[in-house]
């Protein structure tokens, strides 16, 4: 099967989805493989299983243990995406796990391409709901995944489209880790490779703790990410920041920060109310001093709200003493929000300012503009649409 079709073709689309719009067209990216039976809810996931669950499978099946390496090989180095193209398994191996597994239970709706080359998906998961992903290539070779942990988020950042649906549901570590597989696997067929995975799509990855850590290990076992080249990114709850410290993983952990005074921050993030920035940073240190891991900061840069001199004076404050890097994002402007993203100027006074008292920052450019590309802002663009 070859690779999906990525360029944008007008304004073609399939008269079920109500889409006929320039530039945002459904697609069938992954259609079954002929060989694949109907599906079935009592069919397996394969994604879903890791090595051990795989092991009891395969022995469930009646077959020696070292099919377990061949199996993960066709799921994670060659992408297979039917059990039929797996060509050195026994035939009644791959039968028996047709009958059984299925590899993948996304399906994607739409896709929507950047002119800057940002890929962006929307996603149905087989109880309804959508999730989206995004993969943004940049001109150093690097093809970074940003991938969503839950449906929805519940924790109602003001200016942020996925926290403005309220929570779905979690995603279980099968379904977090497909979206970075089918990344992986396209471009592995395309002779390159995903190199870096941040979990900063929709949802709260400490709100689905287990299932974000599990998905986490596998990124690096299954897909071969390094951790290092791993990020995960929370809005500041302490006590799964300090959890996370135990965990003993290399990836790098991103805070959502926003905002300098509790009075601003609890305004714009609500979790600000329940473990305020005291008690946030002091789960900060408590974290760097176990890990010994850098910390990254984001700061969503809003006109006139927190691009001022003061507001840099004040987040430097903040974090001295900590090991940390601050990345700063223009805003990207959402239907439920009336701010807008900082000039570039006002960026450049920001970084100036933090640079001064000691802060390394670094204003990151803004990917995929064209098609709205932050995380909850294509789900909220084709809700719209359809009212």
């Amino acid at each position: 099967m070859g690779p999906p079709r990525l360029q944008n073709e007008g304004a073609q689309y399939r008269p079920d989805t109500g889409l006929p719009e320039e530039g945002i067209r459904p697609i069938d990216a992954h259609p079954p493989a002929p060989t694949d039976r109907p599906d079935r809810p009592d069919r397996t996931d394969l994604l879903a299983l890791d090595e051990e669950g795989l092991a009891r499978l395969v022995a469930e099946l009646g077959q020696p243990a070292f099919r377990v390496r061949q199996l993960r090989a066709w799921l994670y180095e060659r992408g297979a995406e039917a059990a039929a193209q797996m060509s050195d398994l026994p035939a009644a191996m791959r039968s028996a796990l047709t009958e059984r597994s299925r590899i993948g239970r996304l399906e994607t709706r739409i896709e929507q391409v950047s002119t800057d080359g940002t890929r962006k998906r929307l996603y149905r998961l087989p109880d309804g709901p959508l999730i989206e992903s995004v993969l943004m290539p940049y001109a150093d070779g690097r093809r970074t995944a940003c991938i969503s942990t839950q449906a929805g988020c519940a924790m109602g950042c003001r200016f942020c489209a996925t926290g403005q649906m309220g929570l779905v549901r979690h995603l279980d570590q099968g379904e977090i880790l497909e979206q970075a597989w089918r990344f992986h696997s396209e471009l592995a067929r395309q002779g390159e490779r995903l190199s870096n995975v941040v979990l900063m799509g929709m949802g709260e990855p400490f709100h689905n703790y287990e299932a974000s850590v599990r998905a986490i290990r596998r990124l690096s076992s299954d897909l071969g990410i390094g951790q290092r080249h791993i990020t995960v990114s929370t809005v500041g709850l302490a006590p799964a920041i300090r959890r996370f410290a135990d965990e003993g993983l290399q990836v790098t952990l991103a805070i959502s920060l926003h905002a300098a005074t509790d009075e601003e921050r609890g305004a714009m993030l609500p979790i600000n109310r329940r473990w305020p920035l005291a008690e946030l940073i002091a789960a900060c240190r408590d974290y760097q001093q176990k890990s010994g891991r850098r910390l990254s900061f984001e700061w969503a840069l809003i006109a006139g709200e927190n691009d001022r001199e003061q507001d840099a004076i004040r987040l430097a404050e903040l974090l001295r003493g900590l090991s940390c890097h601050v990345n700063l994002i223009p805003l990207n402007p959402t239907r439920g929000y009336t701010g807008g993203p900082s000039s570039d100027r006002a960026a450049r006074e920001f970084v100036a300012v933090l640079e001064q008292r000691g802060i390394p920052a670094t204003v990151r450019v803004r990917r995929g503009i064209d098609i709205d590309a932050g995380c909850g802002q294509l789900r909220d663009r084709v809700e719209a649409m359809q009212a």
